[in-house]
């Protein structure tokens, strides 16, 4: 008989085998107040299987493997000739077609279509992230293609299709499409007014031919993309499909592949354009317009990816403070771990409300409506992207030594966190949007304020932070330096009039008494010790059904 040199225990089970949309309240309770009511027990039977999915241990081993193996490039076959390929783990396409399948690129044709989407990506978010980006740039683009109604009606049924079918052909041979954009140039970076590729004219109507290149272009195996090259009437928007119509390969080459922090399945590419053939979509020299509504949209996912990524990393951290024992007892039921654990949630639940609350707007497709995403998306964009990495870090530590190992995936999440703060515009971009939006706008910071207004009265510390926002919004000297802060501001009273409108009085308090009455410190498990800190604990315990 072997000896046994030690027993294994006080080991936490795996977080496997739930459903990771019911097993979120914060996420139902979101989905229930914004869905039409006679379609919202589908949506939660569709929700919950994808919920049942992304909680398996199967799905879960798809996401590692495709972030072990990432992408990997081939410029040239065996005989030299330039195919320009990117070959993916099966991992890989396995999460991209459950996720088209799931109708998460399919969101504007429908009632609720953009808040069962929004809770989906979500849900689906937390396998793994990196797939994620084709699918939310192919649902981005349909707006922008609607500049052109022949393209629209050409494209969108194969972006909208809810098959996946990967590999280079022509389009309209195929069932089922994804998009990417690509804006972005090296000697400009988010000053896309400073690009340099140039679109020249054919016989054709509409159709040009491009030179250039682009710093950043994700998931360039995609089979069509939206781009930005000045036209000789200025910057404007183009298709540019990746097989032409023929069959014949469109001239997109792929330089190298960037080595990223995070986000390691996904391709980011570098791309040359040598007489590549486009067309284009709205005017000349109104490109930025015509493509910002496929920024707004892929700007919201980004606030849908951190609230994904934050969920996660509050689950992984509640589920292993259950189970593990230390200094006599759970640490669940420790003082100091429960403050910390608590404000985690509250971070993770604020984000999660405020993003639904994005994607019913779009759903709701009124003037106010409108006008209010046009100032919340990148209030939202701003906050809570940046929010996501200290919390991932914070909640790696509740692991130990256990989270700082690969094997726990809570590197994966920390080395994720901040990807979507700099995607789609960072930090200060978003800001000055902000900025750019209360200047030329009033409907919208009207839309924002009534909004927000909805819950004056309710709580005092909501009460005086509103007073003390408009107090900032009156004064406009050294706006732009002082840009960062007002946001933040914004971004929290927005949140507070949320929670305190619809979330339980636990996390209410809590938020309202640390994010907006400045009882807290500055680091998380600094909240008041007088809240009722164990029920908000509890409120994003992953409960197993």
């Amino acid at each position: 008989m072997a000896a046994s040199t030690h027993t294994v225990t006080n080991q936490v089970p795996p977080l496997v085998g739930y459903d990771v949309f019911r097993a979120d309240r914060a996420l139902g309770e979101a989905v229930e107040r914004h869905s039409t009511p006679a379609l919202l027990d589908t949506a939660r039977t569709e929700l919950s299987a994808l919920g049942r999915a992304a909680g398996s241990a199967e799905v879960q081993e798809w996401g590692v493997r495709a972030n072990e193996h990432p992408p990997a490039l081939r410029t040239h076959d065996r005989y030299g000739n330039r195919i320009d390929e990117v070959g993916f783990h099966p991992d890989w396409h396995r999460l991209l077609d459950r996720a088209v399948a799931a109708g998460l690129t399919d969101a504007w044709g429908g009632p609720d279509g953009h808040v069962r989407r929004a809770a989906g990506f979500l849900v689906w978010s937390q396998v793994e992230a990196g797939h994620l980006c084709p699918v939310s740039m192919t649902h981005a683009a349909v707006p922008a293609l609607r500049a052109d109604p022949a393209q629209a009606a050409e494209w969108e049924p194969r972006l909208t299709s809810r098959t996946y079918e990967p590999g280079l052909r022509p389009a309209a041979g195929k069932a089922g499409a994804l998009f990417g954009m690509g804006m972005t140039e090296k000697q400009g970076g988010s000053d896309v007014r400073t690009n340099t590729t140039a679109a020249e004219r054919l016989a054709a109507a509409g159709e040009y031919v491009l030179t250039g290149h682009k710093w950043f272009c994700s998931a360039p195996m995609s089979d069509g993309f939206l781009v930005l090259a000045q036209a000789p009437g200025g910057l404007s928007c183009f298709l540019l499909p990746r097989v032409l119509p023929d069959g014949e390969r469109n001239v997109f080459r792929i330089q190298r592949l960037k080595d990223k922090l995070g986000n390691r399945s996904n391709a980011s590419a570098e791309v040359e354009f040598d007489g590549t053939w486009a067309r284009l979509i709205g005017e000349e020299g109104r490109g930025v317009r015509t493509i910002i509504d496929m920024v707004a949209a892929t700007r919201l996912d980004c606030v849908l990816g951190s609230a994904a990524l934050m969920r996660q990393a509050v689950a992984q951290a509640v589920h292993h403070a259950t189970y593990r024992t230390a200094f006599g007892g759970e640490l669940i039921d420790k003082p100091l771990m429960r403050n910390v654990l608590a404000d985690l949630a509250l971070e993770s639940e604020a984000a999660t409300t405020l993003a639904v609350r994005l994607a019913a707007a779009y759903d709701a497709e009124t003037e106010e409506e409108r006008a209010f995403a046009r100032l919340a998306v990148p209030v939202a964009k701003y906050w809570v992207t940046k929010r996501a990495a200290p919390l991932a870090a914070e909640a790696l530590e509740c692991l130990g030594g256990n989270g700082y190992v690969e094997e726990s995936g809570m590197p994966r999440l920390l080395r994720e966190a901040p990807l979507n703060s700099i995607w789609e515009g960072s930090g200060n971009v978003q800001a000055l949007d902000v900025l750019r939006a209360l200047q030329r706008e009033p409907a919208a910071l009207n839309a924002f304020l009534q909004e927000v207004g909805r819950a004056r009265g309710a709580d005092h510390r909501l009460d005086g932070a509103i007073k003390d926002l408009l107090t900032e919004l009156a004064d406009l000297a050294g706006i732009e330096a002082r840009a960062r802060r007002l946001v933040e501001r914004m971004a929290l009273v927005l949140q507070g009039s949320l929670l305190v409108r619809w979330a339980p009085p636990e996390v209410a308090d809590a938020f309202c008494a640390s994010r907006l009455g400045r009882e807290w410190g500055t680091a998380f498990g600094t909240l008041p010790h007088t809240l009722d800190l164990a029920a908000v604990v509890e409120r994003a315990r992953p409960v197993h059904e």
